[in-house]
């Protein structure tokens, strides 16, 4: 039995045969037993009884190919997808284009054919309506409508939103500086003139085609910025931070794959990891219940653990400063300030120690979020700064970021971006410097 083969003339287009692995050419063979996927096989490999795991050489089979006519005797049905490949590639009217990229039929031939049997063909015409309605019912009952993104703000050029929006004018759907910018420089010195010999027509033709393929390549970039909302990105990372940190980890780590599954797909998974996380928290919450009292004293178990760390962190402090502090002075003022803050008072104005300045003690990172993922040097510089290792992972992202945009970065710039005390925006800008995670502009 002859079936229309289902893939074009392009062999790189066909899954590789069974048996070789070789790229198939038309004929081949189909296994009509196997599948899904399609068990093909090429001729030699069928001639010689090929078998492999649930296949056997008995098996019934189909031979795919397209040589048979379809709507015209002196037309095959691989002219036919040719055609109609070539017609959508050049252009409805460039017939003479349309004969060369065929090369079996004239442009005379090409325009009587498809004139006769795709335009003025009725039955071909009512056929079409008819799958075209029914494809359109079909879709209106199963399609969820969906909006991935609202009508992004309109900053003006070259403001701070507009470099966090890469340059993207919402009035033309277009960054400023798009993905592969110089495509079209291929395109400048390219004239088709009629004395072009065939192998430099040809050579034009896959110019055009390449540049055809990189334009293909920016616009489904910008389809997976438009339907995921990164057009704004700020709005993006504050609908992110509502995670917790495990779940803003695992979000990170997916980003990756959000162009595989889609948006709706993308945010379904996130947030049901984000139910088991909140599932698996509760769960450990029962359970430590369970393991140190009954369920009907859980909230007086909790006061009194809430208590108990309380006191614990007071003794925390205190133990820093007896042992980072040297100035009796100092320590003396750091406990009645403490205090007064214990009776509900206002802590009262800390004098001036007998050195003429405040030391405070470094911050302790034991069990603080994120200490696990500083190297030693980091950790020095967070606890010297009294910064948190989640803000300064925070901090050095965004820096690490802004410098890999504008391909270096300044003090000011920053200062811009990190609202924090300016000595320890220089410090962390310092650091960065010297550790080779940014560059000065």
């Amino acid at each position: 039995m002859e079936r229309l083969a289902s893939f074009s003339n392009d062999p790189f287009d066909k899954p590789p045969c069974r048996g070789c692995s070789s790229y198939l050419t038309e004929p081949y063979v189909k296994c009509a037993e196997c599948g899904p996927p399609p068990f093909l096989l090429c001729l030699q490999c069928f001639t010689r009884g090929f078998e492999y795991k649930k296949h056997q050489s008995d098996h019934t089979y189909e031979i795919m190919t397209s040589d048979f006519p379809v709507l015209d005797p002196n037309w095959t049905a691989q002219e036919e997808m040719a055609l109609l490949e070539a017609v959508m590639d050049c252009g409805f009217g460039n017939w003479q284009d349309v004969a060369n990229q065929m090369c079996t039929k004239s442009k005379e031939e090409c325009e009587k054919h498809y004139m006769k049997h795709f335009i003025n063909n009725p039955l071909f015409a009512s056929t079409l309506l008819n799958l075209k309605q029914a494809e359109e019912a079909q879709h209106n009952e199963t399609a969820i409508p969906f909006h991935p993104a609202d009508d992004p703000p309109r900053p003006t050029f070259d403001s701070l939103l507009s470099r966090d929006m890469a340059g993207y004018m919402p009035a033309r759907a277009d960054f400023v500086e798009e993905f592969d910018n110089y495509a079209e420089w291929d395109l400048r010195d390219i004239d088709f003139v009629e004395d072009d010999s065939d192998i430099l027509h040809a050579l034009k033709i896959a110019v055009v085609d390449i540049y055809h393929s990189r334009l293909k390549e920016r616009q489904r970039r910008k389809k997976i910025i438009r339907d995921h909302g990164l057009i704004n990105l700020r709005k993006f990372q504050i609908l992110e931070r509502r995670y917790p940190k495990e779940v803003q980890d695992l979000y990170e780590t997916m980003r990756r794959f959000a162009r595989i599954l889609g948006p709706v797909e993308h945010d379904k998974f996130i947030e049901s990891h984000a139910l088991e996380f909140e599932l698996r928290r509760e769960i450990k919450r029962l359970q430590e219940y369970r393991a140190a009292t009954s369920f009907c004293s859980a909230r007086t178990y909790d006061h009194l653990k809430k208590t108990r760390d309380e006191e614990r962190l007071k003794r925390t402090m205190l133990s820093e400063v007896l042992q980072y502090i040297q100035d009796s002075s100092a320590c003396q003022q750091w406990l009645s300030r403490q205090a007064d803050i214990d009776s509900g008072l206002s802590p009262t104005v800390p004098v001036p120690s007998n050195s003429g300045r405040r030391s405070a003690p470094p911050l302790n990172l034991t069990g603080l979020p994120g200490t696990e993922k500083l190297n030693e040097k980091e950790k020095e510089l967070c606890q010297m700064v009294r910064l948190v290792p989640g803000a300064y992972l925070e901090y050095k992202a965004a820096l690490v970021n802004e410098c890999n945009k504008q391909g270096g970065l300044r003090l000011a710039q920053a200062r811009a971006l990190i609202k924090i005390d300016v000595n320890k925006t220089r410090k962390i800008y310092d650091f960065l410097i010297r550790e080779g995670y940014i560059t000065k502009a």
